[in-house]
């Protein structure tokens, strides 16, 4: 199986194949790709519901937790728009910290894996972060149970309501403010 986007049609014939570089160099080698679809990690697309969630909702759903994740946000300098934010997120590869067999994961279960640094010259206000760290308790509630009724590795997982209980319906991951290191920038004119 083939990503569609990976192929140049020109009069309905396919004329060329795009692959990576990782890739290229291991079929050159004849070794099959380690991330290739034939090696049964792609599972199917989300249903469009499901398009739009958010890193931290999918973290919430999972049945691995691998990675930690670090997020650097900075303040606009734009003095028209002081409230926007811009950064990024690393995850970073560990060993499996742990495998669920209950989910939804719990806040501090999530909260163990992040940490946030805010640099800005201003006084931070957890407020302005919008929507990076937001979650939605009924899609979470319906993803955990579309992936128990159509992922076999979720068959046997207990979903457990009093768990989803200690999230907000939409809002900011709870537990979030104490893992936030803020960074005051002090600029000097000279």
């Amino acid at each position: 199986m083939l990503e569609k986007r990976g192929i140049v049609f020109e009069n309905s014939k396919a004329v060329e194949l795009k692959v990576c570089s990782q890739c290229k160099c291991s079929l050159t080698q004849e070794k099959i790709p380690s991330l290739v679809l034939a090696n049964g990690l792609f599972h199917g697309a989300l249903p469009d519901q499901f398009c739009d969630l958010t890193w931290v909702e999918e973290k919430i759903c999972a049945i691995y937790s691998i990675t930690a994740h670090i997020t650097r946000l900075f303040q606009s300098s734009d003095p028209s728009q002081p409230k926007i934010f811009h950064g990024n997120t690393c995850a970073h590869d560990m060993n499996v910290m742990s495998t669920a067999s209950v989910l939804p994961q719990t806040p501090a279960d999530i909260n163990g894996f992040l940490s946030v640094v805010f640099i800005d010259p201003q006084k931070f206000d957890p407020k302005h972060m919008g929507t990076l760290f937001r979650i939605c308790k009924q899609k979470i509630w319906s993803f955990l149970v579309w992936l128990k009724n159509h992922n076999c590795l979720y068959a046997d997982i207990e979903l457990d309501l009093s768990i989803l209980e200690q999230y907000p319906a939409d809002g900011s991951l709870p537990g979030l403010i104490p893992r936030l290191l803020v960074l005051r920038l002090i600029l000097l004119n000279y």
